[in-house]
């Protein structure tokens, strides 16, 4: 896939920022994390680009009365932040926080075929795919980073990675500027070594991981310790119930049972958890062992 929808209003920002820097010789390098090895205009791409690409305003307050006015303004978010990262490649195949950021958006974006190729590349150089995420079993309202590796899962409180803690409406965080950049490297697999996992789960732990509407179920051999960064409750947990972020619900007009006027009801991306669930077993899990029940939506989770 090729992203060429006008590359949205963030191609602005994508030429700017590439502008003053020729494109690197391509080279069969593995690709890494280190700074000094990677083409500075690719860098800034997947750091501040992928950052301005994320936090540019979309809407406002007028814009809460039209419901679908948020899926498209994610849609413009998601192909914005894919050709940022696909850019970034094409001026240094050695920048692993462009292969680990499309490892995740082209599951975002529901294609499979690339999404592999990605994860084929971020898997084999020994990297990992980061998403943020919410265990609603631990704090609705906190976020952490998941990365998602060949050992298991490393997961990272949201103030162990973003420099200041900001919260919006309703205390919900909002993503930092491009200024830090740490937090935008490790959104595109490059986690500082220095910060220590909050917690790891091998995937030697991992029994079982079922897909719902809005959610992934990793059903667990062994307890794992949660900590909401937010409030400081912590819960031991032997199933983690994640949110993967990165796609929106739908919404459907039905006519409830004994009623005149039709109404709307919410469905999650149940697909899209479905696809990122397989994706993940088939680079952390040859043998097969962690089963993946059959998806089976319905209302709720």
């Amino acid at each position: 896939m090729r992203v060429t929808s006008g590359v949205l209003r963030s191609w602005g920002i994508v030429v700017l920022l590439a502008a003053d820097s020729a494109p690197a010789v391509l080279a069969a390098d593995t690709p890494g994390c280190d700074r000094d090895s990677i083409d500075r205009a690719s860098w800034r791409l997947t750091t501040r680009g992928v950052a301005l690409a994320v936090t540019q305003p979309r809407h406002d307050w007028w814009d809460s009365f039209d419901l679908g006015k948020y899926a498209d303004d994610l849609a413009d978010l998601n192909l914005a932040v894919t050709r940022t990262a696909e850019r970034a490649l094409e001026i240094d195949p050695r920048n692993m926080m462009g292969h680990s950021i499309l490892a995740r958006q082209y599951l975002v974006l529901s294609e499979p075929e690339q999404a592999d190729a990605a994860w084929g590349v971020v898997m084999g150089a020994g990297g990992q795919v980061v998403w943020t995420s919410t265990y609603y079993d631990v704090d609705g309202r906190e976020w952490f980073f998941t990365a998602v590796g060949r050992e298991g899962l490393r997961l990272y409180q949201w103030k162990q990675i973003a420099a200041v803690e900001k919260r919006g409406t309703a205390g919900i965080l909002e993503f930092p500027g491009p200024d830090d950049e740490r937090f935008w490297m490790a959104s595109g697999g490059c986690i500082d070594a220095a910060v220590v996992p909050h917690a790891f789960v091998p995937w030697s732990d991992v029994r079982e991981i079922r897909a719902g509407n809005w959610v992934l179920w990793f059903e667990l051999t062994k307890p794992v310790n949660l900590t909401s960064g937010r409030n400081g409750k912590t819960k031991r947990l032997d199933e983690l119930k994640v949110a993967f972020h990165g796609r929106s619900g739908t919404l459907e007009v039905y006519k409830p049972v004994g009623e005149e006027e039709p109404a709307l009801r919410g469905r999650g991306p149940a697909a899209y958890n479905d696809l990122v669930r397989r994706t993940i077993v088939k680079f952390v899990d040859p043998e097969r062992r962690i089963a993946l029940p059959a998806l089976k939506t319905g209302v709720g989770w």
